[in-house]
């Protein structure tokens, strides 16, 4: 007799087969690995948090004016 099987199973490894194939052809078209790039996106990240750390706020600015003039004009006097 024939072996019985489970055709949505039989299906999804099926689907699952190709999509590892599709994931390895595309690794090697774009050349990088995935822990490349994860390497990579924490390097930016420690990168970015450094420079913000190293930002200086003048006196008197506001998130909306990053640079505020230093003493208004009074032409009263």
């Amino acid at each position: 007799m024939a072996e019985i099987i489970n055709l949505n199973k039989a299906r999804k490894s099926r689907d699952k087969a190709q999509a590892k194939l599709q994931a390895e052809q595309n690794r090697a078209a774009h050349g990088r690995t995935k822990l490349e790039s994860q390497h990579a996106e924490a390097e930016r990240s420690h990168r970015d948090q450094v420079l913000d750390g190293a930002k200086r706020e003048r006196p008197g600015a506001t998130a909306d004016d990053p640079e505020p003039d230093a003493t208004p004009a009074d032409n009263d006097a």
